[in-house]
């Protein structure tokens, strides 16, 4: 089958503001939590030049083989698990790093692959997983999971009004085993146009699931912070509106004129794509960058910077 030879490119998102915020100087030791393709860390890595006390993590095998690739006369650690397993290893080591970047978006390749099953624009098995050595499949959710816990899913995750009425549907049309038969379901529940394709928000929920998305985002904040080394920043690049409220939460519980600070906001707001990038970059569309920095120590004058 051709393909679009762009499609497997990954454009960093955000990448001009990520550096213009976070600053990488020479020296600076660089832990990036989703390394994906190593577009962010690249940019980072050619300007801080310390590949030996930088860490790349990816759940993805085929990110992690792109990985060694593109790094492979530089001596840089790749780890090949989900960023909080990897995260509590490199604590428990006593590792610590410069600037921490967190990209949460599901990457292009992810979208572009059809076997992934992670795109209703094309016909492929329900999957989703980000690591393919999990168990658990997109296709166990749909098909396995009784009608009022889906509703709750679709929900929760989805932000899906119709949330019940798709619950029904799906349960009613069981087996489903292609996304786009899970696309055309979903749409029942949604004749006539709407803004985004109805299936949006359905294929996000299942995916959040699959992947233990907001859990571990939530368990990695306070580690991130750990492994922060004082002056450290903390950029993190979120595209829905649950991960987005996660990050601000902790961002706004962690900083703040209080002698006990341990972070200082340098985004007072998050940062979104300017219009050329969104025309460029399609998928930047949604994401929002959010950066704080490590307080040097309690009761110090950063503190109370604001």
């Amino acid at each position: 089958m051709h393909q679009n030879p762009h499609l497997n490119s990954h454009t960093p998102v955000l990448l001009k503001e990520v550096i213009d915020i976070v600053q990488p100087k020479k020296g600076d030791s660089y832990l990036d939590t989703t390394a994906g393709r190593g577009g962010h860390a690249q940019e980072i890595l050619n300007m801080s030049e310390n590949y030996p006390q930088s860490v790349l993590v990816d759940r993805d095998s085929e990110a992690i083989t792109n990985l060694a690739n593109k790094f492979k006369n530089k001596s840089i650690q790749l780890m090949h698990q989900d960023y909080l397993s990897a995260s509590r290893e490199l604590l428990e080591t006593d590792r610590r790093f410069d600037i921490i970047l967190a990209d949460l978006g599901v990457s292009s390749p992810h979208i572009n692959e059809v076997s992934r099953g992670f795109s209703f624009a094309s016909d492929g098995p329900l999957d989703m997983r980000m690591d393919q050595r999990q168990e658990t499949i997109a296709w166990d959710i749909v098909n396995k999971t009784d009608e009022g816990k889906l509703a709750n899913i679709l929900r929760e995750y989805g932000e899906e009004p119709k949330n019940r009425q798709i619950a029904k549907i799906i349960v009613r049309n069981r087996p489903i085993n292609t996304t786009i038969e899970l696309a055309a379901l979903t749409k029942q529940a949604w004749p006539g146009h709407s803004r985004s394709h109805p299936a949006t928000r359905t294929f996000q929920a299942i995916r959040i699931v699959v992947n233990n998305e907001l859990e571990q985002l939530s368990e990695a904040l306070p580690i991130w912070l750990e492994l922060l080394k004082p002056n450290g920043r903390l950029a993190i690049i979120t595209f829905h509106s649950l991960e987005d409220r996660i990050v601000k939460k902790f961002f706004a519980n962690e900083s703040g004129d209080r002698f006990d600070s341990k972070l200082s906001l340098l985004t007072k707001h998050p940062v979104v794509p300017d219009p050329h990038e969104t025309a460029h970059n399609p998928r930047a569309h949604s994401a929002k960058l959010r950066v704080a920095v490590k307080q040097k120590g309690k009761g110090n004058a950063n503190a109370y910077s604001g």
